[in-house]
């Protein structure tokens, strides 16, 4: 299953917000309001939780300075990935779109598709007031 959020224009150039994100305790600050757990485990993996689903851990996998990180889940039954691309417009502002991808039955990709695509759509809106 691949999920794609909207676009969203980033008043900081596309290294700022690599920086941003390669930052993970600043995923706290893009988490949705019904967030019930968060917590930074290392440099490169964290533990989330939203109200009524189960907590995931979310680890840096990949970078690809200033255009690219890729976080993995660390764990459990799910192999997922959520990947944040970063494209330059100038020398002060740049363009992100975050992915999901992952490997589901057509019942859990049923079940997960509304909830994965609304939380991905929260943390590229929330990217534009949190960098």
């Amino acid at each position: 299953m691949n999920l794609e959020s909207p676009k969203v224009t980033i008043q900081k150039s596309a290294q700022d917000t690599f920086d941003f994100l390669s930052d993970i305790k600043n995923f706290e600050t893009l988490m949705p309001e019904n967030i019930s757990k968060f917590e930074v485990l290392d440099n490169d993996k964290f533990l989330f939780a939203l109200k009524g689903m189960p907590e995931i851990i979310l680890k840096k996998k990949e970078t690809s300075p200033p255009n690219k990180i890729v976080l993995g889940a660390a764990g459990g039954k799910l192999d997922f990935s959520l990947t944040g691309n970063i494209t330059e417009i100038d020398d002060s502002s740049s363009e992100v779109q975050l992915t999901f991808e992952g490997e589901f039955n057509a019942m859990m990709a049923m079940m997960i598709k509304k909830p994965i695509s609304k939380f991905i759509e929260t943390l590229a809106t929330n990217l534009k007031t949190a960098i």
